[in-house]
């Protein structure tokens, strides 16, 4: 997939636009999904990109389709709903989930697209919209070798480090097993943020401390800013989607009989916090007004 490809894209939000910026950039011809919750597309129109009226109609016109939805439920809605990608499949095309998403639904809808002539890969994002925009997304991608190695190029295009995790589902499972750890770390630091302040610690002193100690790290840069300044624009992640994804984690690890007590505290904390559209950094505010 080195040369020019017809690539369809369902999902052009804040990780879907940027994505769909670099695919263009690389010289791929790209038709999109038009949906409410899409960024504004005016720049990928006048670079040549063409919008469709339905998931069926994407496919009709690509090789490759590109997921880059919410999660699971969305991820089979656009599949296999009347109208949706399946029913537009070419024979051989490939479609790359990019979402979060349950890796037994993953299973499923692989072999679903499989029985209808196309093939699937997990290829699950890490960091932010600003990587994004840069094309220095990190994806972690399940499927055959063969599968991989064919698309790598493709994906190279907006992606700066690429993992082979394994076989379909893989990706999916590795990315619910970073989110954990990073949210549960964010939750750790709103937590000892709040205490800090309401022992009176200077806020630059605890940055000094954690970020110089067993504190620092990618996460710990990314709330920085908020802790710093209230800019909450280094982790723009809400708190409804890390709701979401420890939701998933808690599922996935139901599925596997996998002890947990630590991500249960973690899914409490989000799921506790009552406005759901604030970014991750945020919960640090709330946190610091209420009361044991």
């Amino acid at each position: 997939m080195s040369q020019s490809r017809r690539v369809g894209m369902v999902g052009v939000g804040l990780m879907g636009h940027g994505i769909a910026c670099n695919l263009l950039g690389a010289g791929h011809r790209l038709c999109f999904l038009d949906h409410p919750g899409n960024q504004p597309v005016a720049d990928l129109l006048a670079a040549g990109a063409v919008s469709k009226a339905s998931g069926r109609e994407v496919a009709e016109a690509a090789e490759v389709i590109i997921l880059c939805v919410t999660g699971s439920p969305q991820v089979e809605a656009v599949l296999f709903e009347p109208g949706g990608v399946l029913e537009g499949l070419v024979e051989g095309s490939v479609v790359v989930d990019c979402s979060t998403a349950l890796p037994s639904s993953t299973e499923r809808v692989a072999e679903r697209v499989a029985a209808a002539g196309g093939r699937f890969m997990d290829a699950a994002m890490t960091r932010t919209p600003k990587e994004a925009a840069e094309g220095r997304l990190n994806l972690i991608v399940g499927a055959p070798a063969a599968l991989f190695a064919e698309a790598r190029p493709l994906l190279e295009s907006f992606a700066e480090t690429i993992t082979h995790a394994g076989a379909v589902g893989a990706g999916h499972t590795l990315k619910l097993l970073h989110n954990y750890v990073s949210l549960g770390f964010s939750a750790v630091l709103a937590e000892a943020t709040a205490a800090s302040r309401r022992a009176g610690i200077d806020d630059g002193a605890l940055l000094e401390v954690l970020g110089k100690g067993g504190g620092g790290g990618v996460v710990f840069e990314r709330m920085r800013p908020f802790i710093e300044a209230g800019d909450p624009s280094g982790f723009r992640f809400s708190v409804a989607n890390a709701s979401k994804d420890i939701g998933y984690y808690h599922a996935m690890t139901d599925e596997l009989g996998v002890a947990r007590g630590v991500a249960s505290a973690v899914r409490e904390l989000y799921a506790g916090i009552e406005d759901q559209a604030l970014a991750v950094p945020e919960v640090i505010r709330v946190l610091e007004r209420r009361e044991r």
